[in-house]
């Protein structure tokens, strides 16, 4: 099961100081808008999220049909499908993807420690 682009989106309490402490770190921004308290940064192949304001916890997201720098995939899981692979599993969901459309969508589930899994299409 290909899941996508793999990042961890975090729940910062001060955007620029958060900002501040990746960039040592030697991340860059990558995208978002501070102005809108979020922004997204790597390093190399790693990715965070980081968000003020808009979640409560961490969350593990991923994105079918992206690859590392936001690029389409020509070929990609889509999140129904994988929706639908899951529930067939067993797993629950805290939010589902509508299943009567086509192209961005999202899901989120959680793992058994509670800590939320957001899978996040954009194409």
């Amino acid at each position: 099961m290909d899941l996508g682009n793999f990042s961890v989106s975090l729940s910062v309490k001060d955007i620029n100081a958060s900002k501040a402490f990746y960039e040592n770190l030697g991340f860059t921004v990558f995208g978002g808008d501070i102005t809108q308290n979020w922004l997204i940064m790597q390093n190399g192949n790693c990715t965070i999220g980081l968000f003020q304001g808009m979640f409560e916890k961490n969350i593990l997201t991923f994105n079918p049909g992206w690859d590392a720098k936001a690029n389409t995939l020509e070929s990609y899981s889509d999140v129904r499908v994988l929706q639908k692979t899951l529930k067939e599993k067993g797993i629950e969901f805290k939010k589902e993807a509508d299943e009567n459309t086509k192209g961005p969508d999202s899901f989120i589930i959680e793992d058994p420690d509670g800590n939320p899994i957001l899978v996040d299409q954009h194409v």
